[in-house]
């Protein structure tokens, strides 16, 4: 290919990404958190005198709660089997409600079939 126009390896608005061109970063401080796995995560916030750095983070190893007391993580959250929808309604209803509403709908149905 002889000559040619052509800028080889580059975009529209791609060039030298330094400070001069971005602008001054804003000022930053580093934050620790610890898990209950003992994995330690650095986010970095934002350095601005009227905010807060959140209380917990997620531990991105292990996705357990992470807090910034590395004596005392974050508990994990405790995670309860899966219900069926039976165990649901046994939970609202006893046994002696059970037997009163099949009795009932066994009554209607039975009505309704002339039995």
């Amino acid at each position: 290919m002889a000559g040619g126009n052509a800028i080889r390896g580059s975009r529209v608005g791609a060039g030298p990404m330094g400070e001069a061109e971005r602008g001054d970063a804003a000022p930053r401080r580093r934050v620790s958190y610890w898990c209950a796995n003992a994995h330690e995560t650095q986010p970095s916030f934002a350095f601005d005198p009227g905010s807060e750095v959140p209380e917990t983070w997620d531990c991105p190893r292990c996705g357990l709660p992470a807090g910034q007391d590395r004596a005392n993580p974050p508990q994990p959250p405790k995670t309860e089997p899966y219900k069926t929808h039976l165990a649901y309604v046994k939970e609202r209803r006893s046994e002696s409600d059970g037997k009163a509403i099949l009795e009932a709908a066994l009554a209607k149905h039975r009505a309704k079939r002339g039995l």
